[in-house]
This record gives structure tokens, C-alpha cells and sequence, in this order.
């Protein structure tokens, strides 16, 4: 009698683990990327303009939280095939 899982099983927790970890490596690419823009943006700006580094800075913050949330959305949809699937 075997107290395992089966052979299906098996293969159906190999996907969930394989289909969330590429979710999250895929998903983590665009806001790397999308907030390096960003900030490189903004140096560039603060370095044109000293005198608006304030403004500069709490909008780049700003944009970088916008740019991060597909990062989360893509940590939610991999939480959700690791535990609802």
C-alpha cells in the first residue's frame, strides 16, 4: 500500500511549482526594467535641474510604486497556482 502520492499527482505539483516559478521570473523582468527607466529618468532630471530634486524624487518614488505593482501581480497570480490550483 503506498502513502504517497500518486504518479499524477505528482506531476500536477511539478506543474504548479514549474508554472509559479516561471510566473515570478517573467513577472519580475517588467518592473526591473520599467523602474530602472524610471530612475535613470529622474537622475538625469535632478542633474538638469538641481533646485526641483524634491519634486523630482517624490514623483520618481511615485512612479516606481506604479511600475512595481505588475511585480505584485504577478507574485498574487503565482501565490494563487501554488495554493488555490
Amino acid at each position: 500500500m503506498e502513502n504517497g502520492p500518486t504518479l499524477a499527482e505528482a506531476l500536477i505539483q511539478m506543474g504548479k511549482f514549474i508554472g509559479a516559478g516561471i510566473c515570478m521570473g517573467a513577472g519580475a523582468i517588467g518592473p526591473g526594467v520599467g523602474e530602472g527607466h524610471v530612475g535613470d529618468g529622474a537622475m538625469q532630471a535632478m542633474a538638469r535641474q538641481p533646485e526641483l530634486i524634491g519634486v523630482l524624487t517624490t514623483r520618481m518614488l511615485l512612479s516606481q510604486a506604479v511600475c512595481e505593482t505588475t511585480g505584485l501581480y504577478s507574485l498574487l497570480i503565482s501565490i494563487l497556482m501554488l495554493f488555490v490550483l
